[in-house]
């Protein structure tokens, strides 16, 4: 690990990115260059004073999942995300097959304009990767799962309280759905991929899902409008609109309702709200 090259790294990509680019104010009275340690922090998912020792040669190793974090925090290309990984002292994504998990900047910065609006980016195997607190407050917080329980599909079909987000009549063509997705990404990914290793998992683990992938669907239409029950507002219909970087294989899911509608006025409720409970 080289501390000294993290710590310049980390500063002049805080310093050039503006707060328009993450979505924030600038307000009359900023002086800093760029970005602030605490809002850098804030979009890395980590404490002020962590990052701040990271700037000042003084910090801990951070982790694989600690980097990925910054380097999405920090709207890194793959190039500067690579090289965050060096410095840091650890193989590059690419080589650990962690790749599909890094977002683009530009995702990021349309991402950063969304606050207000639930939105997330998702791989494709279904693992949410960054989320606004909107989507949070909406669907839970879904960048918190490790390990196969990261895919949405996989918790789909595995826990029984993953359901309970969409209207217990359009669970089959979701299940229809998220079989056939996975399908798609096991076509690109082959058999030694995510793909193939939740398919292994699945078919273990849900009959359901094996008479799906049994069935060989592919290309089945996302339930439109998505029902979205709520534990407070209740069941909300919404239209989920996709933009998809295939370059990535990642899609940002962004969630909304018919202006002036009862939905829409719900929605506007969600911040007061807060993250949704897991299990609700």
């Amino acid at each position: 690990m080289d501390r000294a090259q993290l710590a310049d790294f980390l500063r002049t990509r805080r310093e050039a990115l503006q707060p328009e680019d993450v979505g924030l104010p600038r307000g009359p009275r900023r002086r800093t260059r760029g970005l602030r340690r605490e809002e850098a922090a804030s979009l890395c998912g980590m404490s002020t004073d962590y990052y701040g020792r990271l700037e000042q040669q003084r910090g801990p190793q951070p982790s694989e999942a600690m980097l990925a974090a910054m380097a999405r925090g920090l709207h890194l290309s793959l190039a500067e995300r690579d090289h965050l990984f060096r410095i840091a002292g650890h193989n590059t994504p690419s080589r650990s097959g962690l790749r599909s998990d890094h977002v683009t900047p530009g995702l990021m910065r349309i991402l950063g304009r969304l606050d207000d609006t639930p939105a997330q980016v998702v791989n494709d195997v279904a693992e949410t990767l960054v989320q606004t607190s909107m989507a949070a407050a909406l669907l839970g917080d879904q960048t918190r799962f490790t390990g196969p329980e990261r895919s949405f599909t996989y918790r789909w079909f595995t826990d029984p309280s993953e359901r309970l987000v969409y209207a217990e009549e359009d669970h089959p063509l979701h299940s229809r759905f998220f079989a056939s997705g996975l399908r798609d990404a096991y076509s690109r990914q082959g058999a030694g991929g995510r793909a193939g290793e939740l398919v292994e998992l699945l078919h273990a683990r849900s009959e359901e899902f094996a008479a799906l992938w049994a069935a060989h669907e592919i290309g089945v239409p996302k339930v439109d409008p998505k029902r979205v029950r709520h534990p407070e507002l209740g069941v909300l219909s919404l239209q989920c609109q996709v933009l998809t970087d295939p370059d990535q294989n990642q899609s940002l899911l962004v969630y909304t309702a018919v202006p002036g509608s009862k939905d829409d006025e719900r929605l506007r409720l969600l911040p007061v709200l807060g993250v949704r409970a897991a299990g609700t």
